[in-house]
Order: structure tokens, then sequence, then C-alpha cells
């Protein structure tokens, strides 16, 4: 096995192909496995002579690549965390002492936007940069995507890395590229406009953004199914593409198939957790990166059919490797066979959390996308919501607040039975799903904040409550 993998650009597979790379994406588990500990071993090795804080770290821990001989023997290596790399990042600017490559060999520069803490900066050398494009076109050919489509890139193209992932597969895949952007006042109408003259028919954002196009066009006189021509649409930064009912609401507002994709930033090629065309939950492309999934406390591996934590590994990266990156997310995953063919295990339900996201209400585990499932699937409910958790006196409450659709406050304007109605079949289903009483408060339509990013839609008031009892 040569190690690091070098890419034939020129090569692209018949159109008519399902696969891009049939051997190793219909291998059977055992081979996988072999290529697996093969590429685990060759990168481990890499990141030992030339990144001191791996070296460092598993010393500390006993472990040096070459006691790595079979993947059970891999989960011996430690974790790594987000903030362990911050921190080794202020000790070590600007890339923190895990750069493999010389600085000069830096071909790009991305990273995180600071908002939750110090700023991580991603350096990405020319060779590791063609063999993300080659992995996202791989995979990117795997929902359908070919050469004759045109790609409406609605992200923004700044230090965030979806977008330009998204851009550079696409390329590489052959396809037309549109990077259009997202974030400019103004930017989401001219968007409208560009997509009924142009009329590309792939789309690329969060949720939430695809979402809010629909709702800007409807405003606006056009309907997005019958003036749009989008046949596939792929989302990332956000659990919404694979929660069924956001799926469903999708694929209905455009008349296209909605496909859910991501990782991390960190873990650019971030896309080798994906849906195929045939939708069952996303693919882990092993070959690429290594996923595990570990139990959130004990941090061992969970079996198939249980949910844990994702957990990373680059197996082609030469520049700025992440080895066993803790994601924080939740997933379940499984290695049950797909329609497509595809031997990889696949998370059924996506990413639908994360361990810092989800909120204990009253003793209960309440998760965002638990409650974002039960809205979808009420008529009369609108496409944004607010999830508030405040106590009064020594009692969380949790506070749903719920547009509702124009068309339901047409229908029930001077009717507050028919308000009344809605709110508590609301507050029933809520209750049915998470276990806890959830207060609803329908809201009109418009009336809450909407985002062409990541949407933030639960606020935690519990820390405020407190500190206001303190000051008394």
């Amino acid at each position: 096995m040569d190690w690091p993998p070098v890419y034939d650009d020129r090569y692209r597979p018949e159109p008519r192909n399902r696969y891009w790379f049939p051997e190793l994406e219909t291998m059977p588990a055992e081979a996988r496995e072999r290529l697996i500990l093969e590429k685990l071993q060759a990168q481990m090795g890499w990141a030992w002579e030339r990144a001191p804080f791996y070296r460092r770290k598993w010393q500390a821990a006993g472990l040096e690549p070459g006691d790595i001989k079979s993947l059970a023997d891999f989960q011996r290596v430690p974790i790594v965390t987000k903030q362990e790399l911050r921190e080794d990042q202020a000790a070590h600017p600007p890339f923190g002492s895990y750069l493999c490559v010389k600085p000069e060999e830096v071909a790009r520069v991305h990273g995180t936007s600071g908002t939750t803490g110090k700023p991580t900066a991603f350096a990405i050398s020319r060779d590791d940069w063609a063999r993300i494009a080659n992995a996202h076109a791989r995979i990117m050919w795997g929902f359908g995507l070919r050469p004759g489509n045109t790609v409406f890139l609605g992200s923004f193209f700044s230090l965030y890395m979806g977008g330009w992932g998204a851009l550079v597969g696409t390329d590489r895949l052959g396809a037309t590229a549109f990077p259009f952007g997202a974030g400019v006042p103004g930017q989401t109408l001219m968007a409208i406009r560009w997509l009924r003259e142009l009329r590309p028919t792939v789309f690329y954002g969060t949720p939430s953004y695809g979402l809010y196009v629909a709702e800007k066009a409807r405003q606006e006189g056009v309907d997005p199914r019958r003036d749009f021509a989008f046949r596939i649409l792929f989302f990332s930064g956000e659990p919404g593409a694979g929660i069924p009912a956001t799926k469903r609401l999708i694929e209905e507002t455009y008349g296209g198939i909605c496909l859910d994709t991501g990782s991390m930033a960190e873990m650019t090629p971030w896309m080798t957790n994906g849906e195929c065309e045939f939708r069952t939950g996303m693919h882990l492309w092993q070959d690429i990166v290594y996923a595990e999934l570990c139990h959130p406390e004990t941090k061992e591996v969970v079996p198939y059919g249980k949910e844990g934590v994702p957990v990373y590994t680059h197996l082609e990266r030469t520049s700025q490797p992440m080895i066993r990156l803790w994601s924080g997310d939740l997933a379940t995953w499984t290695d049950e066979p797909c329609e497509c063919g595809r031997t990889y295990p696949r998370l059924p339900k996506g990413i639908y959390g994360r361990v810092d996201d989800m909120v204990i209400v009253r003793g209960e585990n309440v998760y965002p996308s638990a409650i974002e499932e039960v809205l979808r699937a009420i008529a009369g409910v609108g496409e944004e919501y607010r999830v508030v958790v405040s106590r009064e006196e020594l009692m969380d409450e949790l506070v749903v607040q719920a547009e509702c659709t124009r068309e339901f406050e047409a229908e029930a304007a001077g009717r507050r039975e028919r308000l009344e109605a809605l709110r508590q079949e609301i507050e029933a289903r809520l209750r049915a799903v998470i276990g806890v009483w959830a207060r609803v408060r329908l809201m009109p339509p418009g009336s809450l904040e909407r985002t062409e990013f990541k949407a933030r839609r639960v606020v935690d008031n519990r820390d405020l409550f407190r500190s206001l009892r303190e000051a008394k």
C-alpha cells in the first residue's frame, strides 16, 4: 500500500456507474478492516515522527505506533478533544505542534469562528487539498450527482469549511459550480431571482437556510417546487436533514431528494459522513476517515445498534491529522445492508444531537431533534421554533415557542378555540415523545429570528435564575 495515497485527477467513472471506486465501496468488512489497519499504522507513524503533540500524548499513555496491531489495539490510543487542540495552538502558534508539514507547504488556512472559544486554525497542504477534493467528489457521486449538474452553493465562503469542501468536490467531479454564498443582506432575494433564471439542479447549505430560501420565495410569489429545478439537496452544519419530518418537509417543498452529510470541520473531508441516493442514513466512508462510536462516559466503542459519540481519525492526512478526535455529537450506528450495495456502516438517524446540547429537564434527557421531529409532523405548525429552558422557584420549565403557518393563521383568525386546539395537540405530542410537560406558545408567522447559517434554537436560562437568586 502506498501512503499517503495519490489520486489520478483525470479519473472519473462513466455516468451510469453507481460507484466511484466499486472495489473499495463494496468491500467485505474483513478486507476493509485490514485496509483501515494498514492506513492507521501509516498515519500514526507519520504523526509520531512529525508531531510532538501526538508523540507526547501517546508516550504518556505508554504507546507507540508499532503497538497497534489490530483495530482493537487502536482503541487504546487516547482520545483528543477540541480543547486540547486550542490549548496546543495557544502554546505553539499558529498551527499547533500537530502540524506535520513545513509551514511553507501549507496551501490553505481555514478554521473555526471562535464564537465558543479561541479560534482554531486549520492548515491544509496542497496534496491534502487534492485528496479532500477526490474524497468529496467520490461521495457526491454517491448522492447521484453527475457532471451535467449545476450545484448552487448557498454557504458562507469564509473560514467555514463547509462551502469550500462542497465547491472543491463539485470541481473535481466535473459538475458546474455556482458558488453563490450567503450571509450578505439582500442576498437571499437575489438568490431567488438567480435560481429561477439559472435553474441549478443541486442545492447545498444548512437545512435552516434551505427552508429560509423557500419561505422567502413564497413571500415573493415563487413556488420553490414549480419554479426551481432542484433534484438533489444536500446539507451539513445542522441535524435537520437527518430528522425524518424535516427531510420530508424539504423534499415536499422542493420536489428533490434531501441528503444528510457532515462530520466536523477539523475532519475535512467532512462528507465522509454522507447519505447515498437511497437516504437510509449517513454512510461512514471508513477507508477515508475511520469513525468509531464511543460511549459518552466510558469512551469505549459501543456495539452496532447502540448510541454513542463519533470519534474520528484521518487516514489520508499529512498536514494536520486528527487521530481519535472526540466529536461531542450523538448518533446510533448499524452495519445492516443498504440498498445501494455499499458495505460501510451507517448512522441511520444521522447526527441527532450533541452531548452538550442535550438538556436535562426534571430528570429527563431532552434532545432538540426530538422536539423538531414532533413539530415538523403537525399540520399548522410553521418552519421556525425556539426551545427555552428556564426555572421558576425550584422547578425547571420547558417552553416551546412555535410559529404557526400563514394558512393556519388566516383560518384561525378570530377563532381562539382553533389556536387552543393546536397548542394542546403540540403539548400532548411533546409529552408523549420527550417524557416531560412543555408549555407551548404559538407565535405569529415570521416572528422568530431566521438564519442563513446554523440555527441556534435552544436557550437555557436556568443560570440566569440562579444568578438572580444569589444576588438577592
